[in-house]
């Protein structure tokens, strides 16, 4: 029988490489991680997630921006924001978020093996701590989590001060006074909001025809209402052919032939599978051109004892799903049974103001001839919303005229993100709007939504049945 020093080994801290590891040491198992020192809870906290997250809610308090509605449109915290000012709450979540991982993986007797590796065959790699020494770590089963880093298109030329990527761009030196953000997907438009809430001109390029083309059409109009408020620009069926760098500022030049001067180009190209780095011939793997690796229903590989989670594995590539993702990876190499990952998600995206749904859109069924009906309710008409300053937030549910199940909600403003999941949990119980009609909430909430937006789809309905029987 051969004895190897991990029974697992997880490559890679991030949300999904946590979730794995722990998983793994809580059912019995020898677990090690892998990972640079300086990447301790991977991308999502130091350069990705947590980072993005936390300059929107230092923009937001520090531009006064939410509070407008109340005070007037001139009122502001604090009336010359500098990037020192962004990058101190910033490292304090970081470091604090950082410690707390630290925390739950050495309470769970994780192993935290520092460096970075490489396969030496399927059941050992090589492990680079920078000493200019490798050490060969042996293990039974190991499970990759990788994750992504953001694509960089050869012919651009990034600096990472002028042209940057969504990674470089929270380190920016200064805040800029105007910007070309390319591509119009979600960490583009966020970072396109978070700098136009700064006072910072930007302008958007997207070679598509409208930007969060999965979302729901009057939550895209309503944000992009809103960035045009915040002087945004769009240029949407562009695309850009050149970038050049001068002593002041970039000059972008687009394919039709239009020039635009800005201080800071940053692209969002999507992102790239970190795999290049880790010989995953050596253990008879491959990842395609974007570096993700494929894998089956339980995120096992086309070798047995190899698993891939996360990013790196592609869509959907969101902090939450890769938490699960790693969980339930860790179970299955350990032999546990496993129920499938739900297939009803949230989508988060945090522009400002901020988007979340679930379920289906109108588009989606409209195209499988399903009939719905729309209940609507908007901030303003809540006490609450009008409490917090948010005269244009909205929830949207889609319902079965047949029965009241809830199909799809869809909202658009404050704690989107947060409220989103009363939906969920309704549809994820195959409820009815009748329970939203018939439930008691907290007054004033946001929450409130829910019920004035059943109310609303209720009585369409039976202003239907009425006429129609």
């Amino acid at each position: 029988m051969v004895v190897y020093d991990y029974d697992v080994v997880v490559l890679g801290s991030g949300p999904g490489g946590q979730k794995a590891a722990i998983a793994a040491a809580k059912l019995g198992r020898r677990v090690g991680i892998v990972d640079r020192r300086d990447m301790i809870g991977g991308v999502c906290i130091n350069t990705g997630t947590v980072p993005s997250k936390t300059l929107r809610e230092a923009v937001l308090y520090l531009t006064g921006l939410s509070q407008r509605d109340l005070y007037g449109s001139s009122y502001r915290v604090k009336e010359e924001i500098t990037v020192s000012d962004l990058a101190a709450r910033t490292q304090h979540v970081i470091t604090r978020q950082t410690d707390v991982i630290r925390n739950q993986l050495a309470r769970n007797r994780v192993t935290m093996i520092t460096g970075t590796g490489r396969f030496a065959d399927a059941h050992s790699i090589w492990v680079d701590a920078g000493s200019g020494r490798e050490s060969r770590v042996t293990f039974d089963k190991i499970i990759i989590a990788a994750g992504t880093r953001p694509a960089r298109p050869d012919s651009v030329d990034f600096d990472d001060r002028t042209i940057v990527d969504s990674d470089g761009v929270i380190n920016l030196q200064a805040v800029p006074r105007s910007m070309v953000v390319v591509g119009a997907g979600v960490i583009g438009m966020e970072y396109a909001s978070m700098f136009a809430a700064l006072g910072t001109k930007v302008t958007v390029v997207e070679r598509r025809d409208r930007m969060l083309d999965f979302c729901d059409d009057e939550v895209v109009e309503s944000l992009k209402y809103h960035l045009r408020d915040l002087s945004v620009a769009f240029r949407f069926g562009e695309e850009v052919a050149a970038v050049e760098k001068h002593q002041t500022a970039a000059l972008c030049i687009l394919k039709s032939g239009k020039k635009i001067v800005a201080d800071t180009v940053m692209y969002s190209a999507g992102r790239q599978g970190q795999t290049d780095d880790l010989a995953l011939e050596a253990a008879g793997l491959e990842a395609d051109r974007r570096g993700r690796i494929k894998v089956d229903a339980n995120y096992r590989t086309s070798v047995e004892n190899i698993y891939a989670v996360g990013d790196v594995i592609g869509f959907p590539a969101l902090a939450s799903t890769s938490m699960e993702q790693g969980r339930l990876a860790a179970q299955h190499a350990c032999g546990e049974p496993i129920r499938e990952m739900h297939g009803l998600q949230p989508i988060g995206i945090y522009t400002i103001p901020e988007i979340s749904f679930v379920g289906q859109t109108e588009a989606q069924l409209t195209d499988t001839s399903t009939p719905f009906e729309v209940g609507i309710a908007r901030y303003r008409e809540l006490a609450r919303g009008q409490i917090v300053g948010d005269s244009y937030g909205m929830l949207k549910l889609l319902v079965s005229p047949d029965d009241g199940r809830l199909l799809g909600v869809h909202v658009f403003g404050t704690a989107a993100t947060e409220i989103v999941h009363i939906g969920q949990a309704v549809i994820g119980c195959g409820g009815t709007i009748d329970y939203l009609v018939d439930a008691v909430f907290n007054y004033p909430t946001l929450a409130e939504a829910y019920k004035v937006a059943a109310l609303d789809a209720s009585n369409k309905i039976r202003n239907i049945t009425r006429i129609d029987g």
